[in-house]
């Protein structure tokens, strides 16, 4: 499972230390970009040989405990799903064994003119491979 490290800085934060919801959707989506990066497909390589970009088109977020400053946190990314226009990913968030956060975003493949597009057969061949649906 891949997995991006994350540290909790002030700027996270609230006025108590404790993580701002809205950051954890910013910790999920580097976790996204760095896996796409990892397989080889940095998203400006994806706009310039596929004329493909990934968009953001529904997100379900479970916040079971905060992350609160000076945290070194775990977010993992895997796709679940691989659609002719879309990926599923399931995400988490962890503070050591702690389970901070559960999500499942759904992105899906737009076209340089930000229209849907379906995702090119070499590309959609090598991430169909890589689905994982085990726990």
């Amino acid at each position: 499972m891949f997995s991006h490290s994350v540290r909790i800085y002030w700027e996270d934060t609230d006025a108590g230390g404790v993580v701002y919801h809205a950051q954890y959707v910013a910790f999920l989506e580097r976790a996204r970009s760095e896996w796409m990066r990892a397989q080889g497909y940095g998203q400006d390589l994806l706009r310039r040989e596929y004329g493909l970009l990934f968009a953001v088109r529904a997100m379900q977020l479970d916040f079971l405990k905060p992350a609160r400053l000076d945290d070194a946190l775990e977010v993992t990314a895997r796709v679940r799903e691989c659609r002719r226009a879309s990926l599923v990913f399931g995400q988490q968030i962890r503070r050591g064994p702690d389970l901070l956060l559960t999500a499942q975003v759904r992105v899906a493949a737009l076209g340089i003119d930000f229209r849907p597009a379906p995702i090119p057969q070499p590309l959609y061949d090598e991430l169909n491979a890589l689905v994982e649906n085990d726990e």
